[in-house]
């Protein structure tokens, strides 16, 4: 079991604290300016067996235990030095006081380091905050004064399996027949011959096999569904084994979604897929698939943390995230409205239709129609082949 409650990356030149750097892709001491190089690993990334760690049968090395705190709020498990008492949930702003709870979970096997800056975060969450409309007011200070940005790496599951699958269904074939309709013409109804088309249906029975690679679902609570989907796609291409040096200046947090929760959503995904392949399978122009039966073989899993930029800004007591993918920067954001811009756009809108519509009425450009209890304005059309208008 390894223990991983005192992390530390001290500079090799001066003994400072070092930080991951998304620049340079190494550890950098802010104090004398020394890059300390990341030895690089090039071992695979080793997959799990699926069952073994539902059953927890896996070696002690695959295990650790982090120092986390719970937020109360949004579920969030985040991981704090040990010199750090209080702060705040990067995913709610809510305050957190640590404590010395420990998360024993399924060591990371694979990373994504930071690509995407501090700086450019932040200059990419303000262009998208200052280009709000009907955005508070508050919003856009917050905008103009550079918001707090927290770099944090959040964990996911990724599955491999082996599938294969019986279906039964039917097959729809489109033919055509001819008969005459009744059509309504210039001239009166009329009998016409049209082409109707039908579909014949065939019963179908077969197998689709398909190997699923690094299927991939989020395992916080923490950030909705809406929010991870919104950031995809991730360069999964790009993972590197796991070394806590790229953690070095950042926070990690702990999965929430367990292995068997997270193999559910993984196989609600399959099975989409499964059911596009039977389709494609059964052919035709339509098709009906009734039922499907599924054998999973050789699953496999790995847990692995993707890097995330996230802000939070509060709102009449309502919390809004501003996520950014920290490989490829793609935005996500929560945004509240300001009912008093909306209100006094609409009403300046109606207050400049108003002017135009009086402007134009005192010109002589409108008439003003009454009919019945209403009061309509309706435009002047001036005909030159007749005698006025």
């Amino acid at each position: 079991m390894t223990e991983t409650l005192d992390r530390q990356f001290p500079c090799a030149q001066c003994g400072a604290d070092l930080r991951f750097s998304a620049e340079t892709g190494h550890l950098v001491c802010d104090y004398c300016g020394h890059e300390n190089i990341i030895d690089l690993d090039h071992t695979p990334i080793q997959e799990l067996d699926f069952r073994k760690g539902l059953e927890e049968q896996l070696s002690s090395e695959q295990i650790e235990i982090t120092q986390v705190t719970q937020c109360t709020t949004c579920g969030a498990q985040v991981q704090f030095e040990r010199d750090i008492h209080s702060d705040h949930c990067p995913f709610c702003d809510s305050v957190l006081i640590t404590d010395t709870g420990a998360h024993r979970h399924f060591k990371p096997k694979g990373i994504l380091p930071f690509a995407v800056t501090q700086k450019d975060a932040q200059d990419a969450l303000a262009r998208w905050l200052g280009s709000r409309w009907f955005a508070p007011s508050g919003l856009k200070k917050y905008a103009r004064a550079g918001q707090d940005i927290s770099g944090i790496y959040t964990p996911y599951w990724t599955f491999d399996a082996e599938t294969e699958s019986t279906y039964s269904g039917q097959r729809g074939d489109v033919y055509y027949v001819e008969r005459y309709v009744t059509v309504m013409t210039d001239k009166g109804p009329r009998r016409q011959l049209q082409r109707v088309p039908k579909i014949r249906w065939t019963p179908v029975r077969g197998r689709v096999r398909r190997f699923f690679d690094d299927v991939l679902v989020i395992a916080s609570k923490a950030l909705p569904k809406r929010v991870s989907d919104a950031l995809e796609p991730w360069d999964l291409h790009a993972l590197v084994p796991y070394t806590e040096s790229y953690l070095a200046g950042f926070r990690a947090e702990g999965y929430t979604i367990d292995l068997r929760d997270g193999f559910a959503a993984a196989r609600g995904e399959m099975d989409l897929q499964i059911r596009r392949d039977i389709r494609f399978d059964i052919g035709g122009d339509q098709q009906r698939v009734q039922t499907v039966d599924t054998d999973f073989d050789a699953v496999t899993f790995k847990h692995v943390l993707l890097p995330l930029w996230i802000a939070a800004y509060r709102y009449r007591k309502k919390t809004y995230r501003f996520v950014i993918n920290g490989r490829s920067g793609r935005v996500y954001g929560e945004r509240p409205y300001s009912a008093f811009k909306i209100a006094a756009a609409v009403l300046i809108g109606a207050i400049v239709m108003a002017v135009i519509l009086m402007v134009l009425y005192t010109s002589g450009a409108l008439d003003t129609v009454v009919i019945g209890n209403g009061q309509f304005v309706l435009p002047d059309i001036y005909y030159p082949n007749t005698r006025g208008y």
